[in-house]
């Protein structure tokens, strides 16, 4: 098949990379302008396009895809079928019917659960046992085409995020070669998607990383792998942020407020929390690296009774 692909992160980079190792042809790659990145704001090219140019492949970076004559370069190029993954744009009508096959995206959701932009690390936070990807024949709404085909993973009782993001890119390239022979074959009827169990996975912000303590511990432990790497979870210390990376759960309730430091040890403190505690293993003072909570007790006069917060 010859095949425009549209993504734009490392999940979409993943199964670029997979089409361009593939007996099909990647005609050209669409993904979204570069953006200053970092304190010095250096403008940064998208995974996707550092991947398409290294292998030759004409690269369109639109601001918006419905803006005037840019249906008219993606035809010119004559492709079988779109794929898209992770691409951040919503694609219009004359552009999701124009190839012979359609638009197929690639989710990293069981859909109709966690439609959105953000569905692995939803997944995490909501503390579910499994996860997957499914590909869909897209339509006009947002995530609610067909489904193709649907493959699931278990989530590890320790799985982050950005563990889940790895383990799911080769899953995630399996489904993508597995549809696209079965569409070329004819031999994929897709299906309806049902009513959603979960909400919409929205995209996450660096403001939603603040850990509310009077959830209950074990919420608070699911949070922080969901936040891991990105935006990460972190409270505030006299005025002070500090990142939370891991921790564990016990079900004690310890009868302090929520917030509360409760125990010390060489290895870790815990936080009482709206039901349990939350025993702190790996945390990172702002401006500073990630550290074990050993390494944080030697420098900082941490004690019982001290209570973390907003401010």
């Amino acid at each position: 098949m010859k095949i425009i692909f549209m993504g734009t992160p490392d999940f979409a980079e993943a199964l670029l990379d997979t089409l361009i190792h593939s007996e099909h042809e990647v005609v050209c790659v669409v993904t979204q302008p570069d953006k200053p990145r970092g304190r010095k704001g250096i403008l940064t090219s998208p995974p996707v396009k550092a991947l398409a140019e290294a292998n030759n492949i004409p690269v369109l970076q639109p601001l918006k895809v419905r803006e005037e004559g840019f249906a008219e370069k993606l035809a010119a190029y004559k492709a079988d079928v779109f794929v898209v993954a992770a691409f951040g744009q919503i694609i219009p009508p004359d552009i999701l019917h124009m190839p012979k096959y359609g638009c197929v995206n690639i989710h990293g959701s069981l859909l109709p659960d966690y439609r959105g932009a953000a569905p692995i690390q939803w997944a995490v936070i909501d503390g579910e046992k499994e996860t997957g990807i499914t590909s869909m024949q897209m339509d006009e709404g947002l995530d609610t085409g067909d489904i193709l085909i649907k493959r699931s993973i278990e989530i590890a009782p320790k799985e982050t995020a950005g563990t889940l993001f790895e383990r799911l890119k080769p899953l995630g390239s399996e489904v993508l070669l597995e549809t696209l022979s079965g569409l070329e074959a004819g031999m994929i009827t897709p299906v309806k998607q049902g009513t959603p169990r979960r909400g919409y996975a929205k995209i996450l912000k660096k403001s939603m990383g603040l850990i509310d303590f009077s959830k209950s511990a074990r919420e608070i432990e699911c949070f922080i792998r969901g936040m891991d790497p990105w935006p990460s979870a972190y409270t505030k210390l006299d005025g002070k942020m500090l990142k939370i990376w891991s921790a564990d759960v016990s079900t004690l309730d310890s009868g302090r407020p929520a917030g509360t430091v409760t125990e010390i040890d060489s290895k870790s403190f815990s936080i009482a929390c709206g039901s349990g505690t939350l025993i702190a293993k790996e945390v990172q003072p702002e401006g500073k690296k990630r550290i074990s909570v050993s390494d944080y007790l030697n420098g900082h006069a941490l004690t019982v009774g001290t209570v973390f917060g907003n401010s």
